[in-house]
């Protein structure tokens, strides 16, 4: 992003991340789609609309004036040791009282650079150990996102910024530490996106989207400032690729902007892509019993009395309860029905609480056919590109595909067989989804 020639690091050093990631590297999985393994309380969020990232985040009082812009999301630099303006404002609370005003966040890791970065103060990445640093600055990713509140599949951009193109060695090089940083991030339920620009970090990621030696990231945002809002389009960058609700592109650098009264300066970005998870607090209305799905007749997981604080992540459809299919999911992934929810809406989807989703990278090469019901016999309702991301929502049994018999329906209301998606199993159901 715009930021800027390091001269203050933060975060972990370059030995740390190394000394770290040796001993923390996982196993090698499949490439380039690899297994996401999204815990109990997790969801996937995603936004479509304007966006701004400014080297710092704003003060709340100016967060609040800027509701009169044109954005409804921003980028926050999580961490990173690369990372270079002070954050006094980034805390639990400054997440938990933008979001609450109807904000989206896209975190930003400023990541380790590439050995031939434009950035020469830069703290860059050793050839010889660039996966294990990859694993290592995902891992502190992680811990900087879960120290803000953010939750378990949550996207992280990893930041690369500019760096010689035409440099074999060095691209190779980014190209490894942003696999083993998508593989980590993908072990421990988080999605991985990568921040870079259009001639280098995200050309050469195009380049490698089909291939067997990189881990591909699940969304990608590209530097371009060319004026254009536009998400297509993009030379390098084909337009098949990542085109369910992974683009984001900064089409404006550097530039001031004013909006009730106050001014920041800014980049500009035009965002279809996954964002952060946050807990939304409600309070329970009556008494009723947490489910451990989104049905009635689901096991009850305790009692929650009158007035309990809940943790709410997302909501679903289940079982009508008193006139309402939608329940809730709870941090600790248990499900409450919305009638019993001081949400605005007592019949239908409450905003700004999003759908519980769980994206996997389709794996089949050729695309993937999207069908009326769960079955390779029902009508087809279009195909997804290899490497699009299905917005899971449940799973239920159709015809056998492969070795399984599991279909996952996605945000379409279409169903696609899960052998073909990322999901951790490819016989039997996997969690956290529950069943359609």
């Amino acid at each position: 992003m715009k930021r800027r020639i390091v001269a203050v690091l933060t975060g972990l050093t370059t030995s740390a991340l190394v000394a770290a990631a040796v001993v923390i590297a996982p196993e090698a999985t499949a490439e380039p789609g690899t297994v996401v393994r999204f815990p109990r309380g997790a969801s996937a969020t995603r936004y479509a609309g304007g966006a701004f990232d400014a080297c710092a985040a704003p003060p709340l009082s100016t967060m609040i004036a800027w509701t009169a812009s044109p954005y409804r999301a921003i980028g926050i630099y999580v961490g990173g040791p690369n990372r270079t303006c002070a954050q006094p404002n980034l805390t639990p609370a400054w997440v938990g009282s933008v979001t609450r005003r109807g904000w989206q966040l896209l975190p930003v890791y400023m990541g380790l650079q590439a050995p031939c970065s434009d950035r020469v103060n830069s703290v860059k990445i050793v050839p010889s150990t660039a996966a294990a640093q990859g694993t290592s600055s995902a891992g502190d990713a992680i811990a900087a996102m879960t120290a803000l509140g953010l939750r378990p599949g949550s996207i992280v951009y990893g930041d690369m910024e500019n760096y010689t193109s035409t440099d074999g060695p060095c691209r190779t090089t980014v190209l490894r530490y942003l696999s083993a940083f998508t593989k980590e991030l993908h072990r421990r339920g988080y999605l991985a996106g990568v921040y870079a620009n259009l001639g280098s970090g995200a050309k050469h990621l195009a380049a490698a989207y089909e291939s067997t030696s990189y881990a591909r990231p699940d969304a990608i945002w590209v530097a371009r400032w060319d004026g254009s809002a536009k998400l297509t389009g993009l030379a390098g960058v084909p337009d098949p690729l990542w085109n369910v609700h992974q683009r984001a592109k900064q089409y404006v650098g550097d530039h001031d902007e004013t909006y009730g009264g106050v001014t920041l300066n800014i980049d500009s970005d035009s965002v279809n892509a996954p964002v952060a998870t946050v807990i939304r607090p409600y309070v329970l209305v009556g008494r009723t019993n947490a489910r451990t799905a989104p049905t009635r007749s689901s096991a009850a997981a305790g009692v929650l009395e009158n007035g309990t604080p809940l943790s709410v992540i997302c909501q679903t459809p289940g079982t009508e309860v008193h006139g309402t299919r939608v329940w809730n999911k709870l941090s600790n992934g248990t499900y409450v029905n919305d009638h019993y929810v001081n949400t605005p809406s007592k019949t239908g989807y409450s905003a700004p609480v999003p759908r519980c989703y769980y994206p996997f990278q389709v794996t089949a090469t050729d695309g993937l056919t999207k069908r009326s019901g769960p079955g390779s016999s029902f009508r087809s309702q279009g195909s997804l590109n290899s490497g699009a991301l299905a917005w899971s929502y449940c799973q239920k049994p159709g015809s056998r595909v492969a070795g399984t018999r599991i279909w996952d329906r996605i945000d379409t209301g279409s169903y696609v067989t899960d052998h073909y998606l990322t999901t951790p199993s490819k016989t039997t159901y996997s969690s956290p989804l529950p069943r359609c």
